[in-house]
C-alpha cells in the first residue's frame, strides 16, 4: 500500500475523479430537462459528487493500470 502516500497517485486519482464528477453532472443535465432553467441543480450536484465519490474508492479497490508507482513517468 504504497500508494497511499504517493501524491502522483491520489493526484491521477483525483483527475479520474474529476472527469467523472463532469461525466455525471452533463449526464444529469441531459435527462433532468430540455431548459437549462428546469434543471434540478440539488440533482446534478449530488450525483456528479456521487460520482466523483465511487470513483475514488473504484481506484483504491481495483487500482489505475496507468499507475506505474513511484515518481517514474
Amino acid at each position: 500500500m504504497e500508494w497511499i502516500k504517493d501524491k502522483k497517485w491520489w493526484g491521477m486519482a483525483l483527475g479520474r475523479a474529476i472527469r467523472t464528477v463532469a461525466q455525471a453532472m452533463l449526464a444529469m443535465i441531459g435527462t433532468e430537462a430540455t431548459m437549462i432553467h428546469q434543471v434540478n441543480w440539488l440533482h446534478v450536484i449530488s450525483a456528479g459528487l456521487f460520482g466523483g465519490i465511487v470513483s475514488i474508492l473504484t481506484s483504491i479497490a481495483v487500482g489505475m493500470p496507468e499507475y506505474k508507482g513511484g515518481d517514474s513517468e
